[in-house]
């Protein structure tokens, strides 16, 4: 079987090419996730693809370090940044777990991520541990243990676990909101705002401050 990595450098180009599923429920998250933005903020997101989000919101802050652990993803999200002449952003290789206490953020973000790794208790702490005093953490992510996933859904939330024995497919949590709402609270954080966009399938957007 592949490593992760490994899967989503595969996929890379074909990522890039795909459209957003749900643009509706895309632009809503992306305004409210806007609205706490300030131009000063200096900003993480992890697992940022091939960029989108980050060159979306480059505007509204100072500084966004855009990481993911698939250099392929990383190196697409950084021709767009140029293509778009977007310079307040830098594209950098770790993943989830990756710990530096020298590097502190106002804001750190991930975006249909926590479904895709192994620890969600120790990435939840990570995150807490990169943020100042009062930062926010923004996130969404997809509840596949919840209903109303669809027959296109529930057919795959089978298959999964083949697919991901022979390499095609990558680690996959099913997550309810109940047990993603717990895990952000255990780690240290006040949810402040909370939603579901789309409400089918599931996609739990929460804003959270550390405490």
């Amino acid at each position: 079987m592949q490593p992760d990595a490994n899967f989503w450098n595969g996929i890379a180009q074909k990522y890039a090419q795909s459209p957003i599923g749900d643009m509706e429920a895309y632009q809503y998250t992306l305004g409210r996730t806007r609205s706490y933005l300030k131009t000063s903020d200096k900003v993480l997101e992890l697992g940022c693809g091939t960029g989108s989000t980050a060159i979306e919101l480059a505007n509204a802050v100072g500084h966004i370090t855009a990481s993911d652990f698939a250099q392929t993803m990383l190196d697409i999200g950084a021709e767009k940044a140029s293509a778009q002449n977007v310079t307040n952003v830098d594209f950098l290789q770790l993943d989830a777990s990756y710990h530096d206490a020298k590097s502190q953020f106002d804001v750190v973000m991930g975006f249909n991520l926590f479904h895709l790794v192994k620890d969600i208790d120790a990435s939840f702490a990570e995150v807490h541990s990169r943020l100042k005093p009062g930062g926010l953490f923004i996130s969404k992510t997809p509840c596949l243990s919840e209903p109303g996933l669809g027959f296109k859904f529930g057919l795959l939330k089978f298959a999964i676990p083949v697919m991901q024995f022979i390499g095609k497919a990558p680690f996959v949590r099913f997550l309810s909101v109940q047990e993603l709402d717990a895990a952000v609270a255990k780690a240290g954080f006040e949810i402040i705002e909370f939603g579901s966009f789309p409400k089918k399938p599931v996609s739990r957007y929460i804003v959270a401050r550390k405490t």
